[in-house]
């Protein structure tokens, strides 16, 4: 209670109404010339209450398989009750000293101590979930099962508030003098001084219950076989389909209503339950029906993708370009693949440089992967031309174009992976493929296979006619 001791006159003057609602104008007068002294408290608060403690938690109960046959069953899977909360403890009385007597200030007494809060119940524990197999729903109608939530723990009961100090003798008067006795400005005179008793203690709050664990839930599955899980997708090495194929599965379930019934009389559980209704099964093997040897693909991993629609997609890494089929029979897909190869053997031509001038012009592209047999080849081509005298010497920049533009087939002559390209019998300007004009060739190869592509840019200066 220290902020009751010296407080200013204009701070006490605000406080009036609250801390004496019952003084009349002339005791309030009275109080505001008294608040110039110390307001002081006597007695010693009480203490607050101690909350109780929350309960504890009940256990869940364990899950449950079984394989129904029809023979009598009694299940018990109920969750465990919930602890109590603890109740709080009552606040303490606070201790009152005798009131000081005649003082000349005003007094208050120490408030008692609040009670403490009651702790919350524990929840109840959730009941266990039970999965049975049996071939016949009537099975069920021998099993009693009781998956009841554990009860909620009771709440914890408040402390009460304890009792302030009280005030005895509310009232008193005190002479008070000023001046010298025998001088003009000597008077005395009583001043009226007020006791305020304690506040009673507030009462604690008391906890919530604990809340009921969870019915248990039944999942029914129509077999008297375990159950395999779902294997919706897969990474396997082509060498694993070709020689032993692989099986994606997943179950079907569907959410249906009615568990009660099917148990005997009285049982408890979730009526909402699981109950398998279908098992999709998809295996996918490889049939390598391809001319290229089979063994630097073996090790190559493909992805597979069981679908809602049962089918199968299936994944090829990027870096293979494989010519395939597929075909589905029963719950099989069937992979074919017709033709191999590897990406980077799509880029492997190499110029092998040109040849003649004016309309004799060649260029010679070999395949350096020899897979020219089974890609199809585009060619694109800029024709460009350097005008400068320094060119046979050493290499420039001042190429200008003079031509570009894919290049008909009939002027592209294919044996044995390589190519000869005419370039001589392109609409160029003849004047381009005289002798000894410097040349720079690029052409651009775009490599096809399957639903695969690729590009590759081949660039070739030289200086044309018989004399390099």
């Amino acid at each position: 209670m220290g902020w009751f001791t010296k407080i200013s006159l204009t701070i006490f003057f605000l406080f009036i109404p609250d801390v004496f609602p019952s003084l009349n104008p002339q005791s309030a007068m009275c109080l505001l010339t008294a608040s110039a002294n110390q307001i002081v408290s006597f007695g010693k608060e009480g203490k607050q209450g101690i909350d109780g403690k929350d309960g504890t938690r009940g256990r869940d109960s364990e899950a449950l398989t079984i394989f129904a046959d029809g023979s009598p069953l009694n299940l018990d899977l109920s969750g465990q009750q919930g602890l109590p909360g603890e109740n709080g403890s009552n606040g303490e009385n606070s201790i009152c000293d005798n009131q000081p007597p005649n003082v000349n200030y005003n007094l208050v007494g120490a408030n008692g101590g609040d009670g403490g809060n009651g702790g919350n119940g524990g929840d109840g524990g959730n009941a266990g979930s039970l999965t049975i197999y049996a071939t016949d729903k009537n099975y069920l109608k021998q099993i009693y099962v009781r998956a009841k939530g554990g009860d909620g723990g009771k709440s914890g009961e408040s402390g009460n508030g304890a009792k302030g100090c009280q005030c005895p003798k509310p009232y008193w008067t005190v002479e008070s003098c000023t001046g010298r006795p025998g001088d003009a400005n000597y008077s005395c005179g009583t001043k009226e001084f007020r006791c305020i008793n304690g506040e009673s203690g507030k009462n604690g709050r008391s906890g919530r219950a604990g809340r009921e664990g969870k019915l248990g839930s039944l999942t029914l599955i129509k077999t008297n076989q375990p159950l395999a899980p779902d294997r919706l997708s897969a990474s396997v090495t082509m060498g694993e389909l070709k020689n032993r194929g692989f099986s994606l599965s997943k179950n079907i379930w569907e959410t249906r209503t009615g568990a009660t019934s099917l148990f005997a009389k009285d049982s408890i559980i979730d009526d909402q339950y699981l109950e398998l209704v279908d098992r999709v099964q998809n295996s996918v093997v490889l049939i390598w029906n391809a001319p290229q040897v089979f063994a630097p693909f073996s090790d190559r991993t493909i992805t597979l993708n069981l679908q809602d629609d049962r089918s199968v997609t299936i994944k090829i890494p990027t870096d293979l370009w494989l010519e395939t089929n597929t075909l589905q029979r029963n719950n099989v897909t069937e992979l074919f693949v017709f033709n191999a190869i590897k990406a980077e053997e799509a880029t492997k031509l190499k110029s092998k440089g040109l040849s003649g001038f004016g309309s004799k012009l060649q260029l010679e592209l070999l395949d350096e992967a020899q897979k020219s047999d089974v890609i199809n080849t585009n060619f694109y081509i800029k024709y460009s031309v350097s005008n400068s005298s320094e060119a046979r010497l050493r290499q420039v920049n001042d190429y200008i174009l003079r031509y570009e533009g894919e290049i008909p087939p009939q002027f592209i002559r294919y044996s044995n992976n390589r190519f000869i390209i005419d370039i001589g019998q392109l609409p160029i300007d003849p004047r381009y493929l005289e002798v000894s004009k410097a040349v720079q060739i690029q052409i651009e190869a775009k490599r096809t296979f399957a639903n695969n592509s690729a590009t590759q840019t081949i660039l070739e200066r030289d200086i044309l006619g018989p004399f390099k």
